[in-house]
């Protein structure tokens, strides 16, 4: 199932913060194997070289290891991805906030914003 990937950011990076956000998510959990290399380019309708920069970039980043034979797995150092999940989190609370002071919105407008919808997501049960 190929995904659709934008523009403006190289393909292995976006494949690299959506592997991110499914470790966020809980959909991927320490210790878990990725697929192969072929699988992974199959299933995002990439160039295999593709996938191997992401698998190389998510070592670097120590999200992952490669045993060699065995293939490439999630870390399971519960402290790393507890550190990703903070720095994506971070991330993303850093760019709504120049997004929305680009848009003219103080401070105060911000937060007040951010606590309504807090407010209405948890009376709908999204939250």
């Amino acid at each position: 199932m190929s995904q659709s990937f934008k523009t403006n950011q190289p393909i292995y990076a976006q494949i690299v913060g959506r592997l991110c956000r499914q470790l966020v998510r809980g959909e991927l959990q320490a210790g878990d194997k990725l697929p192969s290399v072929r699988d992974m380019a199959v299933q995002s309708g990439v160039n295999p070289n593709t996938i191997q920069r992401v698998y190389a970039e998510l070592e670097r980043q120590e999200i992952a290891e490669t045993r060699r034979g065995l293939g490439t797995f999630i870390t399971e150092s519960k402290s790393r991805l507890r550190q990703v999940r903070e720095e994506l989190k971070n991330e993303q609370i850093v760019n709504f906030i120049a997004d929305m002071k680009d848009m003219g919105f103080g401070p105060d407008e911000i937060v007040e914003g951010v606590r309504k919808e807090l407010a209405n997501s948890k009376e709908r049960g999204d939250y």
